[in-house]
């Protein structure tokens, strides 16, 4: 079974060894053919505390760590700030 790999936004790094990331899509609307922007905030493991906030990560899909943490930190942030 594949893992899914998304890409987004740190928003939040208060806690230890976890970063609040924020992952943005946009869909056609089925009826008003208009295209929607929705986000969803996924909490995930960043083993080294290297993520800062607004920083661009990549995140995969992977066992539950904790209650709401079931996602890992993929790439270092290159030093990026949206």
């Amino acid at each position: 079974m594949s893992r899914r790999v998304v890409q987004g936004t740190v928003v939040g790094d208060a806690k230890d060894k976890t970063v609040l990331v924020r992952v943005e899509r946009r869909f056609m609307h089925p009826l008003y053919k208009k295209f929607i922007k929705r986000s969803k905030k996924y909490m995930a493991h960043d083993e080294a505390n290297a993520c800062k906030e607004g920083d661009i990560v990549r995140i995969r899909e992977c066992r539950p760590i904790s209650k709401r943490k079931s996602w890992v930190v993929l790439s270092e942030p290159a030093g990026q700030k949206s």
